[in-house]
């Protein structure tokens, strides 16, 4: 069929159905659509077989839903009504969770049920549970609504109890550090880790608090700060701390936004003398408490695991990492697993903190080559196995760094986007070997050429990625450390690391990797010092959420037949 996708944004959900929809055979342009009356003009052009609409703030227009079938996808389950409805689950502390496939009628979220599906509600912040359980129950919603379209079927009106709620007001999200626990902190803090963020004053300033962390070992006079760790500022609560690692400052209307930053950068000038605590070494059985950065071994495999808020590595935080990894490349392991946790692995270089920065172009320089050096780290590892885990998405220099490892894999909801153009850069992180190397020179001219998001599934069918782990977003830690002590018991994994260290020095005699960076990365010194090019116009739009252009896509996969997971694969049963 031919599926249109209206959207206010190209998000993650967006991304996720436009790709499993086109894997499946379907024909599927997206809008991304500000009103209604640019729904309207996007039908007319299209003349789809159905829209569906993945994350719509606009209200279609009744002489569109009364024409066309209009599937809207509701973050709530069926009942539920109102714009803020993942915020108040979490807000709280709801268990389970659903999505509802609707059918467009008069009145928001209203319409005939064509699917639903539920899932349960981890302790996770918002943005990372609509990026993974909630995707994955929105896709599984919205494959069944468009095969019950398809086969001719009718949806089912609305029954039982119906709860309509207001939007969140950002005063109902206020912290009264005097009389919050750590739960009710948290709660809050999860409900608005990405969006809009929690509104606070906090040395004499007003800011957005951005994501939050439980600490059970530090305790003072609930609001004080405590301590700092990896950029983030630790937080006294009545019962306990919490870790925020991200503030935005509140500028008001009539003016730019601010950028979103991490928690100290943004304190700067402000933050009182404070211990900077690292992360226990060997975390405290039940002890909670929060790093970005952790590594932890198990037999022959080593994890290095990392998580930054939004997926952006800074200067400081590839930096970081590639530290961790030098001491993970130290220990006598076999496999070396980098990645492996859910959400974002990684998106490349850190927009926010290069707009921030009093020279964005030398911040820039400073961030890609910071973003090369980890990358040359791992592709120049040559005594063990690497292995990248891809737990949620990834973007640009994200997937390079992946790419770097011998093997990539990742779980069934991951969303690759494998290229830099739509950021208006070149690009970096050795892609111009590792990623024809991976796909071949004309399917990776295409990727990056084209800039579409692509699926696990279309990833290992192009050779993208080696395999593809079809579990949950809770699972994917535990499967992924089962799965490498598994490769690393396999025999031939010792000439297979030989020959790798032979081919890496075979093709280091040919092209040395430093021909590749120095080529890559005097492209991007071009673009950074250039004050016209689009990347700086785009990367302020980007990262201060300044009205973006339209955009339309078609996009035509083939169906597939089959979707191969680990456990098909052969020396893996």
């Amino acid at each position: 069929m031919r599926i249109l996708l209206v959207a206010s944004s190209f998000n993650s959900l967006t991304q996720r159905v436009l790709v499993e929809l086109g894997d499946r055979g379907h024909t599927v342009p997206v809008e991304v659509t500000p009103d209604g009356a640019a729904v309207r003009e996007a039908v007319a052009r299209h003349a789809p077989d159905v829209v569906v609409a993945p994350m719509l703030k606009a209200v279609v227009p009744r002489d569109v839903w009364t024409a066309h079938r209009c599937l809207i996808v509701h973050p709530g389950p069926v009942g539920d009504r109102g714009p803020s409805s993942l915020d108040h689950a979490i807000h709280e502390g709801v268990e389970e969770w659903g999505v509802t496939v609707l059918q467009a009628d008069e009145e928001m979220d209203a319409g005939d049920v064509w699917a639903t599906a539920t899932f349960r509600v981890p302790e996770v912040g918002k943005s990372d549970l609509y990026r993974n359980e909630l995707s994955d129950a929105a896709v599984a919603a919205v494959l069944r609504a468009v095969e019950g379209v398809a086969a001719g079927e009718t949806p089912s009106p609305q029954t039982g109890e119906v709860r309509a709620r207001p939007a969140l007001r950002q005063e109902e999200r206020r912290i009264s550090w005097g009389e919050d626990t750590t739960e009710t902190v948290l709660r809050t803090l999860r409900a608005a880790d990405s969006q809009p963020g929690v509104p606070d004053r906090l040395l004499g300033a007003e800011w957005f608090l951005h994501g939050g962390h439980a600490e059970d070992g530090l305790h003072g006079r609930p609001g004080a700060l405590l301590a700092t760790r990896a950029g983030a500022v630790c937080r006294a609560t009545v019962d306990g701390a919490v870790w925020i690692p991200e503030l935005r400052a509140r500028t008001g209307r009539g003016r730019p936004r601010a950028c979103k930053l991490p928690a100290t950068l943004a304190l700067a000038g402000r933050l009182p003398e404070l211990p900077e605590l690292p992360a226990p070494a060997d975390p405290v059985p039940g002890r909670r408490t929060w790093s970005d950065i952790r590594y932890r071994e198990q037999g022959p495999v080593g994890v290095l695991t990392f998580a930054f808020p939004g997926g952006a590595m800074s200067t400081d935080q590839c930096r970081r990492l590639l530290d961790a990894y030098e001491t993970a490349r130290g220990r006598p392991t076999s496999v070396l697993v980098l990645g492996g946790q859910r959400d974002f692995f990684s998106n490349g270089i850190h927009l926010n903190v290069i707009e921030a920065a009093a020279d964005p172009a030398a911040e820039s320089w400073a961030n890609i080559n910071a973003m090369n050096d980890l990358v040359e780290a791992v592709l120049t590892t040559t005594d063990r196995l690497v292995v990248s885990a891809i737990g949620g998405n990834a973007a640009a220099g994200g997937v390079m760094l992946a790419l770097a490892a011998d093997e990539v894999w990742c779980r069934s909801g991951s969303v690759l986007n494998p290229h830099y153009r739509r950021m208006g850069l070149y690009g970096s992180e050795y892609w111009t070997r590792t990623l024809p190397g991976k796909v071949g020179e004309a399917v990776a001219a295409r990727l990056t050429e084209e800039a579409r998001p692509v699926s696990a599934a279309a990833s290992l069918d192009m050779g993208l990625v080696d395999r593809v782990v079809d579990c949950g977003p809770g699972e994917f830690t535990a499967e992924i450390t089962r799965l490498a002590l598994r490769l690393a018991s396999l025999g031939g994994l010792q000439p297979r690391i030989a020959a790798k260290k032979a081919e890496h020095e075979r093709r280091e005699s040919v092209v040395p990797l430093a021909a590749c960076r120095e080529q890559e990365l005097s492209r991007m010194r071009s673009i950074f010092d250039d004050p016209a090019a689009s990347y700086h116009a785009r990367r302020r739009a980007f990262v201060r959420k300044e009205a973006s252009e339209r955009s339309s896509r078609t996009v035509q996969v083939r169906a597939r037949a089959d979707r191969p997971t680990v456990e098909q694969e052969p020396g893996l049963k």
